[in-house]
């Protein structure tokens, strides 16, 4: 329990993130539960893999918010440059998390996430802007350019089709979700390399899950809206009009029905584990964001 100096008042929301902060870093040094995904360690560095992906011979990672350099409320693996952690902080954390797949920092390929279903494609010998272009998914099938997202809640989707050599990477939020982002990219995939869509391995990572994800009636709206089938997508929250959207079986269907046949659902929720992920609802607000990467290798 925080206590405050004798006679000197702290404002009520300072102490609530008192408490917050100080139970953090409590958790961040429980070891963590297992789940279905591959959970690697490296030092103390930690990061997750798909195993369908990863079996394929995909290399990547969903990295947690373990084994890096910035402070609290960033710690520590942040690698979100607009959230206020320090700039040299967040590159030294992008090396790090670039070192652990073997590839340069200065390669990555990014995008200035903004909640839509654009889709840029990678090639290359692309120059890499500062800020980069906005788009909230990225696609290659040049290998040696690895592709890298921010989340903090949102969904990471990860797309990899082994026959032709395409590697996607996408961030799905609501509207992200709802614009279809996840469709998106797989069309994509098709029209610019020829990829079908059965032979795409797709994995939805690491996000806030339906126990906690409320939202209010204009978003369940717009989530009626899309589907036919509400089942199992929205459940009353208590709340006058508000719901809980499962985010993981809404980009799982829209998915299905864009013709991927293997989608692997991590089924790990940000909100409910900040000990190894940053959670934008969790936290309030103030924190980082934990990184995908993902790179094509010669031979496959």
């Amino acid at each position: 329990m925080y206590h405050s100096a004798p006679n000197k008042a702290v404002p009520a929301g300072q102490a609530v993130m008192a408490v917050f902060y100080a139970d953090l870093v409590e958790a961040l040094e429980r070891k963590c539960y297992t789940p279905a995904m591959q959970r690697i360690e490296v030092d103390d560095l930690v990061f997750y893999r798909f195993e369908q992906a990863a079996d394929a011979g995909l290399t990547h990672g969903v990295f947690t918010r373990r084994g890096g350099v910035s402070e609290m409320p960033y710690a520590s693996l942040n690698v979100g440059a607009t959230v206020g952690d320090r700039p040299d902080h967040v590159l030294a954390n992008r090396q790090r998390m670039a070192a652990v797949l073997d590839v340069r920092e200065a390669d990555i390929r990014t995008a200035w996430q903004v909640h839509s279903a654009d889709v840029l494609v990678v090639r290359r010998g692309d120059v890499q802007d500062w800020p980069p272009p906005r788009a909230d998914a990225l696609i290659t099938a040049d290998s040696g350019v690895p592709l890298a997202m921010r989340f903090a809640d949102c969904v990471p989707l990860l797309f990899y089709d082994p026959v032709k050599q395409v590697l996607g990477l996408a961030h799905a939020g609501w509207r992200g979700t709802i614009a279809g982002v996840g469709p998106a990219t797989v069309e994509t995939m098709v029209a610019a390399f020829g990829s079908q869509p059965a032979d795409i391995i797709a994995g939805i990572g690491p996000s806030i899950g339906p126990q906690h994800y409320e939202v209010g009636p204009e978003v369940a709206a717009r989530v009626r809206e899309m589907f036919d089938d509400m089942a199992g997508l929205l459940r009353p929250s208590g709340r006058d009009g508000h719901a809980y959207l499962d985010l993981w079986e809404a980009n799982r269907r829209m998915l299905a029905a864009a013709g991927v046949q293997q989608i692997e659902v991590a089924g790990i929720c940000t909100y409910e584990h900040v000990d190894e992920f940053y959670s934008h609802r969790a936290e309030h607000g103030r924190t980082g964001r934990f990184g995908m990467l993902a790179v094509l290798r010669d031979g496959g």
